[in-house]
């Protein structure tokens, strides 16, 4: 269990990263506008609003997170079964995993360009498709086609995934990431109004979330490259409560 709660801890505040990053943030009213067929200006007026619309909102933002974090779990299982697959050279798969990770870090803070990081790979929808289900495939869509200045971030926790000794634990470490992500962004649907007015104040700080996550993805890289990660878990241990470590 050595290096799990550091990770699930870098997987889920790199989903919030995510989330605050200037590619999703701004997108989030478009993103909310669209997976419920509102306007911006039903989202953002709420009083009149009944129970039965913050139910639909919910349901809409819970099956639209509910896609997108689907494709994220695979794609985690699919990076820790590779990983799996070479565990015999587990310790070379740490050195390079760490080597990626300082890479996407260097990617995230403007110091390195990596050929078809510039380059948007979002799919595009003219129209959303119809019902709940239609909701959850806008979601698969948005996951499958995750926009490149975000790729570092998911990427870094991919790699992260690989590293770990079991194809639950990078599919809970993938599921963790997506919560991050997932959270901030239901709340945001729910609260369009507050939403707008807290993005506002927070614009001007958009480009240093590039910049903390970059940081993040550089400082556990090089931790996995000294091999030095479980000495970060052991602190973490250390600040943990024992009710909460009985449950890990």
């Amino acid at each position: 269990m050595e290096g799990q709660n550091v990770g699930f801890a870098v997987a889920f505040l790199a989903g919030v990263l995510s989330f605050l990053s200037p590619c999703v943030l701004p997108l989030i009213p478009s993103y909310a506008s669209f997976i419920t067929g509102m306007g911006l200006d039903e989202l953002t007026d709420t009083s009149g609003r009944t129970a039965h619309d913050r139910g639909r909102l919910f349901l809409h933002g819970a099956l639209f997170v509910l896609g997108f974090s689907a494709v994220f779990i695979v794609l985690g299982a699919s990076a820790t079964a590779l990983g799996a697959a070479f565990h015999r050279s587990s310790p070379w798969i740490e050195r390079i995993g760490g080597g990626l990770l300082v890479l996407f870090g260097l990617v995230l803070l403007g110091l390195l360009r990596l050929p078809g990081m510039s380059r948007d790979w979002r799919v595009h929808m003219a129209d959303r498709p119809a019902g709940y289900a239609g909701t959850v495939l806008v979601g698969v869509a948005f996951g499958a086609g995750w926009t490149p200045c975000i790729g570092p971030v998911l990427g870094g926790i991919l790699t992260l995934a690989a590293t770990t000794s079991s194809v639950g634990q990078g599919t809970a470490l993938l599921a963790t990431y997506s919560a991050g992500l997932a959270i901030p962004f239901v709340l945001a649907t729910l609260a369009l109004d507050r939403f707008l007015a807290v993005f506002a104040r927070f614009r001007g700080w958009l480009p240093w979330v590039n910049r903390v996550a970059g940081a993040m993805l550089i400082a556990v890289g090089l931790l996995l490259l000294t091999g030095q990660f479980t000495v970060l878990s052991a602190m973490f241990a250390n600040w943990t409560p024992d009710f909460l470590l009985d449950r890990l």
